[in-house]
């Protein structure tokens, strides 16, 4: 059986990087009930965050950490939820969720069992893209000598998280 996070982009890719791909849920009914989710995508197959290297696993947390910092400041969310399950998919990817005491499910989690009708706040997806892939961008620049070969997420799609600290 082929792994569907190795052979796609697994959503919306909003930001690209040698180790790792930040995507936007765009398709389904995780996206029509929760259009602030997005998900921290590994490149390569590996199941489970501790198969990662100590610098891997740093730059994996500092961008998810840098993800929810965007949602926060850009959208004021009542909580955002960050989750790493691979029960369904056991290929390493993070969960950053924007949550809203007026979605659908709030408080309980997004896979459980809708409590009410949502009644979600305008967002402007676009913007926030675009915010996700600056902020990643602007860790990348942080990184020091390493930034001037990784080349900025947002300008060029690609960058070296391994540079990443």
């Amino acid at each position: 059986m082929s792994c569907p996070l190795c052979t796609t982009d697994g959503g919306l890719v909003v930001a690209r990087t040698l180790q790792f791909r930040v995507v936007r849920v765009v398709e389904g009914d995780e996206a029509q009930r929760f259009p602030a989710f997005y998900r921290l995508i590994w490149n390569a197959h590996v199941a489970e965050f501790s198969d990662l290297a100590a610098a891997e696993r740093h730059a994996c947390m500092d961008a998810v950490a840098e993800i929810e910092q965007v949602l926060r400041t850009q959208l004021r969310p009542s909580k955002v939820n960050l989750a790493s399950l691979g029960n369904v998919v056991p290929h390493l990817h993070w969960h950053i969720i924007a949550r809203f005491d007026t979605d659908s499910h709030y408080p309980a989690p997004v896979w459980a069992a809708a409590q009410r009708e949502a009644a979600l706040p305008a967002l402007d997806l676009a913007a926030l893209d675009a915010a996700v892939a600056q902020r990643l961008a602007v860790m990348t620049m942080r990184a020091g000598p390493c930034a001037e070969a990784a080349g900025a997420v947002a300008s060029s799609g690609e960058t070296n998280a391994s540079c990443i600290r």
